[in-house]
């Protein structure tokens, strides 16, 4: 089993390194909405009686008109790190091969183009699969059982055209192998989603998060896009009432909601936020909607002296010069961010 990564949202232990309350931190190291929907309301059965079928047949109707996933329900999951755990069974028995009476392992190589989430090369990797860290979809090969690609990618904000998704899907499919998307970061700009493609594309896999644009990620939730017989795996693994009855109807109220608002929410705390990183005379080299990444050669500094001031934004052991800004939730906390920047030593 390989080393935990290190993610963003590890008040508690900053809070112990530097003191403070983790409840008066500010927690800049995710890329979470910081300024949460108000929760529909929840009938009492959904406590009190296990998931009915209703629950999740409702969530996937709403996901996949939320997503534009055509004839493809989506599948509810106990949020995408549950599934990514999943995948390598999705391909192991092809690791599998028979020769004179033996049973050896071929190897079958997984392409991740990175740097990205770093769970996908570490759940591949535990699993015993050879993984190759690649720079662009280019160099993908057809020893490649399996690719993923983060769009836009966490943490630099790197996009793929639709055309150049689907044309590696393509190479994918011509060599036996699967193409996962990741679009946790993509309810900003649908315009980015393969979901529409998707009831063409049969070996694609998307992931969707719901918690992340929502600002609900405590639910432990997220969705799930492919063709039925993938779905159909990723659900019997997962088990039964795999996701609770609230999300589920949290999930069917809030993805049949007008979302815009939520949108020009984030573009606002965006703008804030970039207000204050120039002034602070930072270089923003990328992001998304839902968060900025900066490149300093003082990167490591700057987050100490943060943490000093009891905010926490998110460093790379893999790129030392990065560091990545979450959102923050209102003016104030802007305020907060730019005294502290402005008291840093030049």
């Amino acid at each position: 089993m390989s080393a935990p990564i290190a993610h963003g949202g590890g008040i508690t232990a900053a809070a112990a390194a530097f003191g403070g309350r983790p409840d008066d931190w500010l927690d800049l190291s995710t890329g979470i909405n910081p300024c949460p929907v108000a929760l529909p309301d929840i009938p009492a059965r959904a406590w009190h009686r296990l998931p009915d079928r209703h629950l999740v047949d409702e969530a996937r109707r709403a996901a996949r008109d939320h997503y534009g996933s055509g004839e493809i329900l989506p599948l509810p999951v106990p949020g995408t790190q549950s599934v990514i755990q999943l995948l390598p069974r999705l391909i192991e028995d092809d690791r599998i091969a028979v020769t004179d009476n033996k049973v050896a392992v071929t190897d079958k190589r997984i392409a991740v183009v990175s740097p990205t989430y770093g769970e996908y090369a570490r759940a591949f990797a535990s699993a015993g699969f050879a993984v190759d860290a690649v720079d662009d979809l280019a160099a993908i090969g057809s020893e490649h059982r399996l690719t993923v690609v983060v769009n836009p990618n966490n943490p630099d904000g790197r996009v793929w055209p639709t055309d150049t998704l689907i044309a590696a899907h393509d190479r994918m499919k011509a060599a036996g192998g699967l193409l996962v998307v990741d679009e946790a970061f993509g309810d900003t700009d649908p315009a980015l989603s393969l979901a529409s493609c998707a009831p063409q594309l049969s070996n694609l896999i998307i992931f969707r998060s719901f918690g992340k644009f929502f600002g609900l990620a405590g639910l432990r939730l997220g969705f799930a896009i492919a063709q039925d017989d993938i779905l159909e795996r990723f659900e019997d693994w997962l088990g039964p009432w795999a996701v609770s009855g609230p999300a589920l109807s949290i999930a069917g109220s809030l993805l049949r909601s007008d979302v815009s608002p939520i949108r020009g929410r984030i573009d606002g705390r965006n703008a804030g936020l970039h207000a204050v990183l120039k002034g602070a005379g930072l270089q923003i080299s990328g992001g998304t909607a839902l968060f900025t990444l900066v490149a300093d050669a003082r990167a490591g500094d700057i987050y100490t002296h943060l943490c000093r001031h009891h905010i926490l934004v998110r460093k790379f052991d893999y790129a030392p010069d990065w560091l990545r800004f979450g959102l923050t939730p209102d003016p104030a906390a802007d305020r907060r961010l730019g005294e502290a920047l402005q008291r840093f030593e030049r």
